[in-house]
């Protein structure tokens, strides 16, 4: 079993955190894990994308090839759309509806919508107002982990959940449990869909 993930998104919305659980989860959990370069992270505001591959065999690149991600997750609808030609025919976008507008030249936000919503399978939320409604304003990341959990597959949602724990240990029980209430938010939202 595999599972080839792209992460994106722009600098300072957490892309290395949701990449840092679940590289955790994976290791965790004996998968191997291959992951390319973090690019973007240099400036905030830039853009983000990792590769992330996850496999109960061996992986012999950490480049995902064109049109084999099973799963594109998205801080943004716009770096979302910079992926398409990296996702499989079966594949899933996982993305914030809400745009971040940092460039001056950004695209119609109903056009992007439309764009997402012509995909086969596409997950879309606002997650900084869901991050907002659980008290935790800086957890919109968790909950588009969350939101994307069930289309990882390789790893449960308790595998998650504990490498959260992990990773936010650190920082204190009052930390690890607002992300995990942002993170159970974004399960949530896919289970009533």
């Amino acid at each position: 079993m595999k599972k080839d993930i792209i992460l994106c998104g722009v600098g300072g919305q957490g892309i290395l955190s949701i990449a840092t659980i679940i590289g955790e989860a994976a290791t965790k959990a004996g998968l191997n894990l291959k992951q390319a370069e973090v690019h973007g992270m240099s400036q905030r505001g830039g853009d983000v994308q990792s590769n992330l591959r996850l496999s109960t065999d061996t992986i012999w690149s950490d480049l995902i090839p064109l049109g084999k991600t099973d799963v594109v997750i998205s801080m943004e609808p716009m770096e979302a759309l910079r992926y398409l030609e990296y996702l499989a025919p079966d594949g899933t976008v996982v993305t914030s509806s809400k745009p971040f507008v940092n460039i001056p030249n950004y695209p119609d936000e109903s056009q992007l919508k439309a764009e997402l919503e012509s995909l086969p399978s596409v997950v879309m939320l606002d997650i900084e107002s869901v991050a907002m409604e659980v008290g935790n304003p800086r957890g919109a990341n968790m909950v588009l982990l969350g939101m994307a959990a069930p289309y990882i597959g390789i790893l449960s949602v308790e595998q998650l959940r504990d490498a959260i724990a992990v990773v936010f240990a650190r920082k204190g029980d009052e930390v690890v449990n607002a992300n995990l209430k942002a993170f159970d938010a974004g399960v949530s939202s896919t289970k009533s869909k």
